[in-house]
Formats: C-alpha cells, sequence, structure tokens
C-alpha cells in the first residue's frame, strides 16, 4: 500500500463517518419538526429512539470534525440498538406484534395511522432506515485490516 492509498483510505473512512453524522443530524431535526413544528406528539416508542439518535447526532459531530475514525466502537452500539427498537416499532405498525405485549398502553399509539409523514411514508420505518444507513456507515467508516 503506497501512502496516497493510505490517504485515500483515510478519506474514504472520514466520509462514511461524514455521512453517518448528516443522516443522524437529519434524522433528529425530522424527530423536533414533527413534535415541535407539526406538534405530533411522540409515542413510547419515539422516545426510545429518539433517546438513542440524539446523542448520535452529537457524538458523530465531534467524531467527525475530529477525523476520529475510531467513532465506529461507540457510535455502532447506539445505532444497533436504535436499530432494534425501530425495527420492533415497524413490526409493531405493521400489525406483525400480538397486542399482548404492544408497550402503548398511555399516550399516542405506536401503530396509529397518525404515524406517517404526510400520510404516506410511516415514521417507524423511516427511523428504521436511517439507524440502518448509520449503521452501514459506521462499518464503512472502520479500519481495514491489513493484508
Amino acid at each position: 500500500m503506497t501512502g496516497s492509498d493510505s490517504a485515500a483510505s483515510g478519506h474514504d473512512r472520514w466520509l462514511y463517518l461524514f455521512i453517518a453524522w448528516i443522516v443522524a443530524v437529519a434524522a433528529s431535526l425530522g424527530a423536533l419538526f414533527i413534535g415541535e413544528v407539526v406538534g405530533q406528539a411522540p409515542c413510547s416508542l419515539c422516545w426510545h429512539q429518539r433517546a438513542f439518535m440524539f446523542p448520535l447526532a452529537i457524538l458523530l459531530a465531534v467524531a467527525s470534525f475530529r477525523g476520529d475514525t475510531g467513532a465506529w466502537l461507540y457510535g455502532l452500539p447506539l445505532a444497533v440498538i436504535g436499530m432494534a427498537i425501530a425495527g420492533f416499532h415497524s413490526l409493531l405498525y405493521a400489525g406483525l406484534i400480538p397486542e399482548g405485549i404492544q408497550p402503548c398502553s398511555q399516550g399516542p399509539s405506536c401503530a396509529s395511522a397518525d404515524m406517517t409523514i404526510l400520510g404516506v411514508l410511516p415514521l417507524p420505518y423511516l427511523s428504521l432506515a436511517a439507524f440502518l444507513a448509520i449503521a452501514v456507515a459506521l462499518i464503512g467508516s472502520r479500519p481495514k485490516a491489513a493484508s
């Protein structure tokens, strides 16, 4: 591997990290817009997803601007846990989770028709896609193993 290959590889890792940050910021701002501007109260599963997305936006910002491509070590667990919650929420929204284990006994329903943007895009699916994109980007930001 030449010096230019190494520099390009470092740039590529940083780019993946930056993309993960952009997705986290967009998802965080989207959640805030839906809650604060549109006035749609988040359900309990949305709150849990926010608890993992908001810190990602901050952690990945610091890592991006510091060039810390080791951020995948602490960002990936947050993204995977958030993805698991969003996956459960997506299954609940799709009607594949039995009523007995649904967490929405109080507050807004986690599976209501209100869980959409413009009546078309389901919020649980968008959240799952965002966490998945962040996880993939963070995996892409990992240093490559020496060959």
